[in-house]
This record gives C-alpha cells, sequence and structure tokens, in this order.
C-alpha cells in the first residue's frame, strides 16, 4: 500500500500550544491495484507493518547527531505498545507529507522536531493500533473494548494475533479521523531514557554517510569558486587539467569550474591546475578592519524600532551612573566534521539525488527548476548527516544545485565534494555583527534605562526563497534580546536594528541569534551585578521574579553546581542563564586563567525544557552544546583581507580538542510547562558563562571574540 495517498487533517493540543498536522492515510483501492505493498499495512507517512511482523518508521525530519533516530520512535514504539529495538528506522526522503507542522516546509532546525512532532507522531503510532485493535476485535468475534495490545500482539478473548497476522485486514479498515491516545501513566519509553538507535552503526563504520556512496560508473567533481564572493569566471583554460591522469570531463557552471574525474585526488589535482580568470566585482573591497569600523559607526546611533518602552532619554538624567560596552562578533563557518557531499543520477527522465540535507524538500524543488522536470520526476535520498548546525538548511540549495549542475553538464553520475577549505572559503556563515549598549542604573544598581543598537546582515532577506520576502525587523537578528526577561524589569528601554548588506551570504547558525545577544545580555548583566555589590546569581534571581522557568534552571543549577561551594585555587566560575527555542538553560563555568591561557575545567548545566522525551539524549544535546559554544567562544573567527577568507581548516580555524573539554554535568528541571527544543539552547549561554568567570579570574571583561584575541593577564 502507498504510504500517501490522501489527506487528514486535524488538530492536537501539545503543552497548550495548538498544532494542525496532516496525517497522510491509506487508500483501499490504490493499495488493491499495487500489488508490490500489498503485504504492508500503512495506515499514514510515518509507520507501516509488514505481514512479516517488520515496522518500519519514517523520520519527516533527519538525523544529523541530534538523536531524533531516537525520539521519533520512541513516540510511535509508546503508542503502537511495541519495542522499540524491533522498528526499523528510514529517512522518509522528500515529500511534503513530512512538511513541518509549523514551518508549512520540510525543514530540520529550529530544534524543532520533537516538539512538533510529539503529537503527530504518537497520533501516528495510536491509528495503527486502533485499527489492528479492531481487526483483533472482528476476527475474534471479541467486541473490540475487551480486546488489548502487548508488545506487538493483540490480546482479543482466547486469541493472541501478532500485529504482522493482523496487516493486510487492517489496512482494508477506513482511517479513523480521531483515535484515543495512551495515558503517559502506559509510556514505557516517553520520559525515560533511552539509547541511542543509530549509536551500534556509527560506532562499527556500517552507517552510510553522503560521502559513503558509491556505485559503478560514479564519477567524482570538485569546483573551483571565486576566490571572492560575488566574483565570477571571465574564462579558464582546462588544457593542463585534463592531463591528470583520472580526470575525465571539465565543465563550467553558474558558481564556477567543474573538475570530474575518477576520484577525489584526480580531480583535486585538475582543480588545481586550472588556469582561470575571475571578475571579482565588488566583493574584493570587503575587509573585516573597515568593516567593524562601518559597523561600530551604525551601532553608535539609534536604528529601527525593534523593542521600546518608557522615556529612556529622561531615564538616564536620573541615572546614578552610566555604564557603555561595544561589542564585535565576527563571521563563523559551520564547520560540521563531514564536508558538503552530494552524488547525482540524471537517467530517462528521472534524477536521483542522495545527500545529507536539512531541507530535503527544497533539494527536489531546486533540481527539479534545473532540469525542467517535475518535484516528483526527482528523488532525494538522505544518508545520515555528519553534521549540520544549519549549514546543510540553505534555501538557495547551494552544493545540492551544483551537483545536479555538473550532472547535467556531463551526462554521468557524479559525487560532487567540497572540501572543508572550500566549505570554510565559499561557504554561508553566521553574521557579523557589532551591539553598543548604554545602561542607566539607580542607587541600588538596578537598572532603569536601557538603550541597545544592533547592526548586522538579516538572514532572513538570504531565505526569501523558502519564507518569502523578509520583515523589515529580522527577529534572527534581535532573538535574546527583544523579549528578554530583563528587558520586562527595566521600566524604560529602546532596542535598536541596523540592516545592513553585504555580498558575503549568511544563514542560520546553531542556536541562531543566540550566539551573540545571550552573550550581550549576560555579560552585561554580570557587570551590573558586580557594579551593585551583589551576588550575579542573587542579582538575576531578582530579576528573574517574574519569570518562573528561568528562575527555575537558575536555581537547579546553583543548587547542584554548588555555586557558593569554595574552589580550588586560581580556579574560578561564571554563570549565565538563556532562553532559547522555548527552553531555558542555565550555566555555570568553572575556569582558570594561567599566562593568559583560559582552560575551561568544568560545566554545569540545568535546562527547564518541559518534558524530557528522551533525557539522554537531552543530556546529550547539552554537552554537545556546550563544547560547540566554548569552540566559537574561545576560537571561532572569520576574517576577510581584499575581499578573501583568510581561515583554511580546523588547523587556523580552531575547535575545542579533546583534552581541552570541561567535565560537564546535566540537571533536567521536572517541568510540566510546554515542550522546548534541546539541541541549540545550551550555545547561547555558555560562552557568556565562561566570559563571567574570566572577569572573576582576570577583572577583565570580554567585549570581543573570539576570547583568544583578547589579552587575559590578571588586572592590578
Amino acid at each position: 500500500m502507498n504510504r500517501r495517498n490522501f489527506i487528514q487533517s486535524g488538530a492536537l493540543l501539545s503543552g497548550g500550544l495548538l498544532i494542525s498536522f496532516t496525517i497522510p492515510k491509506a487508500n483501499k483501492l490504490a493499495a488493491l491495484a499495487d500489488t508490490a505493498d500489498l503485504n504492508v499495512f500503512a495506515p499514514n507517512a510515518f509507520l507501516n507493518i509488514g505481514t512479516d511482523n517488520s515496522i518500519s518508521v519514517y523520520l519527516s525530519h533527519v538525523e544529523m547527531g541530534q538523536g531524533i533516530w531516537t525520539t521519533l520512535p520512541m513516540l510511535i514504539a509508546d503508542e503502537l505498545d511495541v519495542d522499540l529495538k524491533k522498528i526499523n528506522i528510514k529517512h522518509g526522503g522528500a515529500d511534503k507529507a513530512f512538511n513541518h507542522v509549523i514551518y508549512g516546509a520540510q525543514i530540520t532546525g529550529g530544534s524543532s522536531t520533537t516538539w512538533s512532532e510529539f503529537d503527530r507522531y504518537r497520533n501516528a503510532g495510536a491509528t495503527a493500533r486502533t485499527l489492528l485493535l479492531q481487526t483483533a476485535a472482528t476476527r475474534s468475534g471479541t467486541a473490540v473494548e475487551s480486546c488489548k495490545t502487548e508488545d506487538g500482539f493483540v490480546i482479543a478473548g482466547s486469541k493472541r494475533y501478532t500485529y504482522g497476522e493482523l496487516a493486510n485486514d487492517a489496512a482494508k479498515l477506513p482511517v479513523p479521523a480521531k483515535v484515543p491516545l495512551r495515558s503517559s501513566t502506559d509510556w514505557r519509553y516517553i520520559g525515560k531514557g533511552s539509547k541511542r538507535m543509530d549509536a551500534r552503526v556509527k560506532t562499527d563504520g556500517s552507517a552510510k554517510f553522503g560521502m559513503d556512496i558509491q556505485f559503478p560508473g560514479l564519477l567524482t567533481a570538485v569546483v573551483a569558486h571565486a576566490p571572492v564572493f560575488g566574483g565570477k569566471v571571465k574564462s579558464f583554460d582546462a588544457g593542463k587539467a585534463k592531463t591528470i591522469p583520472g580526470v575525465r570531463e571539465v565543465v563550467q557552471i553558474p558558481t564556477g569550474v567543474a573538475v570530474i574525474a575518477d576520484h577525489f585526488w584526480a580531480a583535486q589535482q585538475g582543480r588545481k591546475a586550472l588556469q582561470i580568470t575571475w571578475d571579482y566585482g565588488a566583493g574584493v573591497q570587503l575587509n573585516t578592519g573597515t568593516q567593524t569600523a562601518a559597523y561600530r559607526k551604525l551601532a553608535a546611533s539609534d536604528g529601527l524600532p525593534v523593542q521600546e518602552k518608557g522615556d529612556v532619554k529622561a531615564a538616564f538624567t536620573k541615572a546614578v551612573k552610566t555604564i557603555s560596552a561595544e561589542y564585535v562578533f565576527p563571521y563563523l563557518a559551520h564547520a560540521p566534521m563531514e564536508p558538503l557531499n552530494c552524488t547525482v543520477k540524471i537517467e530517462n527522465d528521472s534524477c536521483e539525488i542522495w545527500t545529507g540535507t536539512q531541507l530535503p524538500g527544497g533539494e527536489q524543488a531546486a533540481a527539479a527548476k534545473i532540469l525542467g522536470f517535475k518535484p516528483e520526476q526527482v528523488k532525494v535520498n538522505i544518508p545520515f548527516l555528519g553534521g549540520g548546525f544549519g549549514r546543510r538548511a540553505t534555501p538557495a540549495c547551494d552544493f545540492v544545485s551544483e551537483a545536479v549542475h555538473i550532472a547535467k553538464a556531463s551526462g554521468r553520475p557524479v559525487k560532487m565534494v567540497w572540501t572543508r577549505e572550500d566549505d570554510m572559503k565559499s561557504g554561508f556563515y553566521r553574521p557579523f555583527y557589532v551591539h553598543n549598549v548604554k545602561i542607566g542604573v539607580d542607587k541600588d544598581g538596578l537598572p532603569i534605562a536601557w538603550n541597545h543598537n544592533i547592526a548586522g546582515q538579516s538572514i532572513m532577506a538570504d531565505a526569501a526563497i523558502l519564507f518569502g520576502p523578509p520583515p523589515a525587523i529580522d527577529d534572527t537578528t534581535v532573538e535574546g534580546v527583544k523579549g528578554s526577561p530583563y528587558l520586562d524589569e527595566i521600566p524604560n528601554h529602546f532596542v535598536g536594528l541596523h540592516t545592513t548588506k553585504e555580498v558575503v551570504p549568511v544563514l542560520w547558525y546553531r542556536s541562531v541569534g543566540g550566539t551573540h545577544t545571550a552573550f550581550v545580555m549576560e555579560t552585561l548583566i554580570d557587570q551590573l551585578a558586580q557594579n551593585a555589590g551583589i551576588d550575579p546569581v542573587e542579582y538575576r534571581r531578582g530579576l528573574f521574579k517574574n519569570h518562573s522557568r528561568h528562575l527555575a534552571a537558575l536555581n537547579l543549577v546553583a543548587e547542584k553546581g554548588n555555586w557558593n561551594r569554595t574552589l580550588a585555587p586560581r580556579r574560578f566560575k561564571g554563570i549565565a542563564v538563556h532562553e532559547a527555542f522555548g527552553s531555558v538553560v542555565a550555566i555555570i563555568a568553572e575556569v582558570s586563567v594561567e599566562k593568559g591561557v583560559t582552560k575551561v575545567h568544568q560545566v554545569d548545566c540545568a535546562i527547564e525544557c518541559g518534558l524530557a522525551v528522551n533525557p539522554d539524549g537531552v543530556k546529550a544535546q547539552m554537552e554537545s552544546g556546550i563544547i560547540f559554544s566554548i569552540s566559537m567562544a574561545m576560537y571561532g573567527e572569520l576574517t576577510f583581507v581584499n575581499g578573501e577568507v583568510q581561515q583554511n581548516n580546523f588547523y587556523d580555524y580552531r575547535i575545542t580538542r579533546m583534552y581541552e573539554a570541561p567535565r560537564i554535568n546535566v540537571y533536567i528541571v521536572d517541568s510540566k510547562e510546554k515542550m522546548g527544543g534541546a539541541g541549540e539552547c545550551a550555545v547561547p549561554p555558555t560562552a557568556p558563562a565562561v566570559a563571567n568567570a574570566i572577569f572573576a579570574a582576570t577583572g577583565k571583561r570580554i567585549y570581543n571574540l573570539p576570547i583568544v584575541n583578547n589579552r587575559l593577564e590578571k588586572q592590578a
């Protein structure tokens, strides 16, 4: 039976949030016509059960290390009443049936997979279970109310049926519009720790990533891009490249010149031998120094109003003290461990693609447009993703489009590979930002006036192809300042935005706006606490008095992390709290600074995320986000000279090494609040917690990242 025939619509409440959803359900006539699928019971797009008792769950989102290969099947396992270990898990591919219930497109991002699918996947499992119960009741002559399920069986009176025995008849029943969900008291997996279902294949080497795709006749391609963003090919000579053994062809595509060869080494050597004349365009004028000066000038004035309250100017006249600060944040590369790649085979008016992508539907549409095909003529296969962090959710579908252009031009199956240097120098980045903040405090050291301006590029402007024309205020730039609980407690405040335009392409980065806004807010709050002579935890408690979730995370980390304990000599601690993607995370970082070098020894983390569907998965994501944030804060920086990116690979764009990683303790708040995400929310508060600990150690505030660019000798 085809898994996707016609659409059942509905809405469910998830933690107080009304979620509209669509569940493709079975079509009886279509099933009878499709003899290849007669042995599969598929009541919706997310699940099928075979007559051999096989159970397959199809993921509407992609697994890129965040753990949904385990979490989404857990939801179905509990509702279907089956052993989680007996479920076969597969990526769903490109299909509108898997469109995000909120974003309207098929996308993995925004730390949204688990909470957005919580009701839809449980409903999918419950629908199958209901139909199996009805089938067993009819077959046994037992009232359906007297039937029950037990670990893959339906018990009907004295009869005991496997799900596979009932599959064919269950497939013939109409799919109900509404089904009951099991009580939380019956949950076997939800809310309890589960080992990752992909752990074995990823440790024994059998997991298939995009780079692992190989079949007879497949060639490898690399692309020479302009050294400067916006640059174009004026002319090229491929003569020397074609003399390299293994090089088959050299073709020009819209973004550069591609070398196609028998294997990667030949393609790479052929690219080095190319002689290309470039038209650099205006991008050659970009220099980090001049860009910084220009952004500082912008941020020194009020921008387009984002959020305002009271009379800020008048409040400053009543302030006992004024604190001013300016922050500079560089461009950042996503740097996923698996380099970008895409395999394309075009034949018989169809196209098949293998790639690790966070936007399967977008890639399908982009490929179809390039080839003049209908979307259904393009099949997108999704292997495991070796990290994404937003880079594989490019609305422009850049690397997949390149691969399709190459395969179209060559007429042969091609695996296109970007080296890490390619992505470092020619990719999409977290934007460059400057913040300028002025704060007025009263006699008690509490803020009564706050003026805050941000200058930076709009990510949503580059995402217009996916979400339409961007609004005047890009919330991805200002999130974390806009709506901050701290500003709620400040009677007079103004937040302004200067949106800039650059030739450099930008993209959401793990935790998006929180990568810079949390750093500003949390280091400033720490500075205000120090100015007032109040303990940083107590100072925050006062400002969080009307924000129970922030307070819960803060109190838990202060308790479990033993904030008041006496540290070892030359050890210092800092704290930060931030809300992102529906969850609140509080961090205590313990550091030392010796001869100007910072070492993070321990991080204690508390998260308030509502129901933790898989607590083990939540803890793993906290650990991941903390390490990611330490890398970003300590070392992350891309710089430009005459339009060219100066960094190349992990030797000059450093990430945290194993010997540098701190001990991490994670605590989850027992909460009944609305469910939030976990994949990104530890990133924002970690960096400022480290910076606040550095201040405790040295007396020096960090206003420019990365930290390694700051002189950290202890102040006299």
